[in-house]
């Protein structure tokens, strides 16, 4: 899955920068004809527009998965949808579903507060963590934390014997957490309700570990100690080397895609 969502992330950068060059001189033109149009007030869509194109790349790239996240959230509060929620929206190793719940778990949330937190937490950060990635890096990473930090809850459940289903986007935003806490270690945080108090991101991350590590021995119940764990390391390790060992190892992949792209054209004579 994690091979998957990266090179359809570096096909993904490819086409984009593809469109943009593309369309350069066609949004020129627009931006001309807007001017001597005559302007519409009080255009709904035109403020949806502004408010939009006011946001940081980073922050417009989380909102389709905050969307999700509240999609997936309304979903269980259907009382039919509650069996096939538990199902493929909670991942337990004991359960007859394994590896799409992996995936689909990280969009579950069945608390508002949880979710509220969790995508709070991911706004916050997300115009660090895309100025350092790229958005299209930026979603396979994202994707493959939510994963990998529930493949890491399924390990420690295996090895307890603590069959309990988990569900929550806290796993892959320890991931972006934990990324961007690495590069920049001297950044200054906040708790939300406690404002004045503030700490260098390198601290938090540490007290963090401390804290999931301590859980998790401890048998701590009060969070899924292991995905947040697992989350954690995998957003280090990226940074630090898998930034190198995979994304700029994918030319081989674009060239590829390029070269088939490039033939297609020919044959269709476009």
């Amino acid at each position: 899955f994690t091979g998957s969502a990266f090179g359809s992330a570096a096909i993904w950068q490819y086409e984009s920068l593809k469109s943009r060059v593309q369309t350069y001189f066609e949004e020129a033109r627009a931006d001309w004809l807007d001017k001597i149009r005559p302007q519409k007030r009080g255009d709904f869509r035109k403020q949806v527009n502004s408010w939009w194109n006011n946001l940081t790349e980073g922050q417009r790239t989380v909102t389709g998965i905050i969307a999700a996240n509240v999609f997936v959230f309304c979903l269980w509060r259907l009382p039919g949808m509650r069996r096939i929620m538990f199902t493929y929206f909670t991942s337990d190793p004991s359960s007859r579903a394994l590896c799409s719940p992996m995936l689909l778990s990280t969009f579950s949330h069945f608390s508002l507060f949880h979710m509220a937190a969790n995508m709070y937490v991911l706004w916050s950060f997300s115009s660090s963590i895309v100025s350092l990635l790229g958005c299209e890096q930026f979603i396979a990473v994202y994707l493959s934390a939510g994963v990998i930090s529930t493949f890491v809850s399924y390990v420690a459940k295996m090895a307890t014997g603590r069959f309990e289903p988990s569900l929550g986007a806290s796993g892959a935003i320890m991931t972006v957490l934990a990324a961007v806490c690495t590069k920049m270690p001297e950044a200054k945080l906040a708790i939300i309700f406690l404002p004045m108090f503030t700490f260098t991101a390198g601290n938090a991350l540490k007290a963090i570990i401390a804290f999931d590590t301590a859980g998790l021995a401890l048998g701590w119940r009060l969070f899924d100690h292991a995905a947040h764990l697992g989350g954690a390391l995998f957003g280090m390790w990226y940074v630090t080397y898998g930034h190198e060992l995979i994304w700029k190892n994918r030319e081989p992949l674009v060239k590829a895609w390029h070269e088939m792209r490039t033939k297609n054209t020919g044959k269709g004579g476009g």
